[in-house]
């Protein structure tokens, strides 16, 4: 009788005991699917506003300014060791000679990590009209200004600029002058040589005599006999030529960048669509655009194959400050 009584009262508790481990394990699993089924938050691309205000912001960042009496002209020495002589009476507007105290505006640029936030890559015009990228000796942007209006150069400017910033002043080099289209990128076209425009090597310094302000670069077309193609470029879901940019750094030329400068909307790709790539070039293939305040970029090392497509996603990307990005495009090979 005693062993029936347990075994009776046995039963009902391991029943509990099963229902109630089934029941905790019920909860768990809706708990889990409570989990599972909160939406991720989707990302979202930059808009081209940000994105070119980051660009500018870049460029600010590099302009470095000055005061000074027109009649009195004016030497300039930039932070690169860019000298800037701009003479006495020197400064036009609209024909009439400017006195009084002006302001310069003076940029220069000497490395692929400067060029890239700034949007100033070395693509110069060739005799075709196709673009093709250019080795630097320099890119500099001069402009003067009294109470915020332009002013003209009535005069010849000399700038004196150190080889040493890009590994030897070069014979070869030439001038070119910048051209900045309707969306804002700078295309080099090669200045016909005359009084007034010259470029001369001496020692390690290039000399160079201007007459009018702007954008001005001591360049060559980068020289390769292999066989060329054509390059394309896959960006992240999102991403197109308003809101984002492809640019390459060649490998062992730390002072030139090229840019993928079109973009097919229905393929969704960025393209040198020259032709211009030489098949075989190692290259840092770099994809960047904005994150708030920092940079979301990527870079890809690949060897330049015919006809090839170059993917970038999302996940390849990572997000850091302006300072950190240069650092990294300036120390590839």
């Amino acid at each position: 009788m005693k062993n029936v009584m347990n075994k009776q009262m046995k039963t009902p508790f391991s029943k509990l005991l099963i229902v109630g481990l089934l029941a905790l394990v019920a909860i768990g699993c809706n708990k889990e699917e409570e989990v599972d089924t909160i939406p991720d938050v989707a990302f979202v691309p930059p808009s081209s506003a940000q994105f070119q205000g980051l660009r500018e912001i870049a460029l600010t960042d590099h302009i470095e300014t000055v005061n000074f009496n027109a009649e009195d002209g004016l030497s300039f020495t930039s932070n690169d060791g860019t000298v800037l002589n701009i003479p006495a009476n020197c400064l036009t507007l609209n024909g009439n000679l400017v006195t009084g105290e002006v302001e310069l505006s003076f940029v220069d640029i000497f490395e692929s990590g400067d060029m890239l936030p700034t949007n100033k890559p070395t693509m110069g015009l060739n005799s075709n009209g196709d673009k093709a990228m250019l080795i630097t000796g320099g890119e500099f942007y001069i402009e003067v200004t009294k109470d915020g209006v332009p002013l003209d150069s009535g005069c010849v400017l000399q700038l004196l600029v150190p080889g040493e910033n890009t590994g030897g002043a070069d014979p070869e080099m030439i001038l070119w002058k910048g051209i900045i289209d309707e969306k804002g990128d700078l295309t080099w076209d090669e200045v016909e040589p005359g009084t007034h425009n010259e470029l001369f090597t001496e020692g390690e310094t290039y000399i160079v005599f201007l007459d009018e302000f702007g954008w001005t670069n001591i360049d060559k077309f980068y020289n390769d006999p292999r066989p060329k193609t054509t390059l394309k470029v896959k960006a992240p879901e999102g991403f197109d030529y308003d809101n984002s940019a492809v640019y390459l750094s060649y490998d062992g030329e730390p002072n030139a960048l090229a840019q993928l400068d079109t973009f097919d909307e229905q393929a969704g790709l960025f393209s040198e669509h020259y032709g211009q790539i030489p098949i075989g070039l190692k290259v840092h293939i770099i994809f960047a655009t904005a994150e708030g305040d920092n940079w979301r970029y990527a870079i890809q090392g690949v060897t330049i194959a015919e006809n090839d497509i170059y993917v970038f996603n999302l996940e390849d990307t990572q997000v850091d400050t302006h300072e950190n990005m240069v650092a990294a495009i300036n120390n590839l090979p």
